[in-house]
């Protein structure tokens, strides 16, 4: 049976659309409106509200809950001080990437990890014979992120916090609206914001507080829908889309490292141990095998492919995410896996793995696509990613 988050009966009288999608077994809105375009140009310009609270979450404490982060995750959190936030993957034995998320130090031996996938008993596994507590609170915290160019000044007003001195991936608590809080800046869009993290029964509160004060400052709901536009414009990766977790993967060939993933500035191999550093080192001599890439498709080939059949370009309306084989010089050299027309940049954009002899930014390349019932190749650029990177975000 599908659940409701804590912010549930505010969401469920904004959806118009009725457009809900099943997510970690809670009910997400992919849109509000019956278009989402209002949501996504909220992000860009202004500022939206997501429910996040569907994300994994789990609290690790105890004297050796650092001992038992750095075992897990890539990073060195040894070097993670209290109210600093980490993303981090963390790989099997094989050194391949089984989830993703944010690991945030609450404290001197306390720490908060998300995640897309449940992961506890790999947490527990791993803690066999330390002193730590290893505690599920997916369902006991609720979670907002507050994302867009004004999210600074609309969090401002309705908390003591100075968030002008809180930097990029780092949090304070603070209260708000009368609640405790902890507010992280962190977010998935690539843009200036903030992630809310309270209690599930304090939770309404908040939200109601932040559209109050949003109403000026044009603060819209936004639903996934936006939110995977955004992520992809900003180099993003999704599990189960972008890559399979090692966990689930039926094949080897389906799986992949951080540094396949573009995430090799997360691995750090002067740590003593950590599960796949073996094999990450072995990797690290050898050179990954593929490399994750931004690709631009040329607007005017594809505009030609159209063209021929006398139609102009058709794009998909939100992103797509769907394996798209990427060929060079008449053989495949790799997949996208997700991919949008970005209104802001006013291009089409898809992330994709490319065998690494094709990887160099600058690559001419070509990304299948459909017209009218037939199969063509239009040509597009290797970049680097994030598409979209503005000052804002870390200034």
């Amino acid at each position: 049976m599908l659940r409701v988050t804590p912010f549930h009966p505010r969401t469920s009288e904004l959806c118009q659309a009725r457009n809900w999608r099943r997510w970690a077994g809670y009910l997400a809105a992919e849109s509000y409106e019956l278009t989402f375009d209002r949501e996504y140009w909220a992000i860009r310009t202004a500022a939206a509200l997501i429910d996040v609270s569907p994300l994994y979450k789990y609290r690790i404490q105890g004297p050796d809950a650092e001992r038992l982060m750095d075992r897990i995750v890539t990073r060195d959190v040894r070097a993670c001080a209290v109210g600093q936030v980490m993303y981090t993957p963390w790989c099997d034995d094989s050194g391949k990437v089984m989830d993703d998320g944010t690991l945030a130090r609450l404290s001197e031996d306390s720490f908060r990890l998300t995640s897309a996938d449940p992961n506890l008993n790999w947490l527990v596994q791993n803690a066999l014979g330390m002193k730590v507590e290893v505690q599920d609170v997916s369902d006991t915290t609720a979670a907002l992120a507050l994302q867009g160019p004004s999210s600074r000044t609309i969090l401002q007003s309705v908390c003591d916090a100075d968030l002008n001195a809180l930097r990029f991936f780092r949090q304070t608590a603070a209260p708000l609206a009368g609640v405790q809080v902890f507010i992280s800046r962190t977010g998935y869009t690539g843009d200036l914001g903030y992630e809310i993290w309270v209690d599930s029964d304090l939770a309404l509160p908040v939200w109601d507080s932040l559209v109050g004060a949003g109403e000026a400052y044009g603060l819209q709901p936004a639903g996934l829908l936006a939110l995977d536009m955004a992520r992809i414009e900003a180099g993003l990766l999704l599990i189960a889309v972008d890559y399979v977790s090692a966990r689930e993967a039926l094949i080897e060939s389906r799986t992949s490292s951080p540094f396949e993933l573009g995430l090799g500035w997360t691995v750090d191999l002067g740590k003593d141990f950590f599960v796949g550093r073996s094999a990450l080192v072995r990797e690290r001599e050898r050179g990954a095998a593929w490399q994750l890439r931004g690709l631009e498709v040329q607007w005017d080939g594809l505009e030609r492919l159209y063209a021929q059949v006398g139609l102009p370009p058709q794009l998909p309306a939100h992103a797509w995410r769907s394996s798209v084989p990427v060929y060079a010089n008449g053989s495949e050299v790799g997949y996208a896996t997700s991919g949008c027309w970005s209104p802001l940049l006013k291009r089409y954009i898809a992330l994709a793995h490319l065998r690494n002899d094709r990887a160099a930014p600058g690559s001419e390349v070509q990304i299948e696509v459909t017209v009218e019932h037939q199969r063509r190749q239009a040509p597009a650029s290797v970049v680097t990613t994030p598409f979209f990177n503005p000052a804002r975000k870390r200034a």
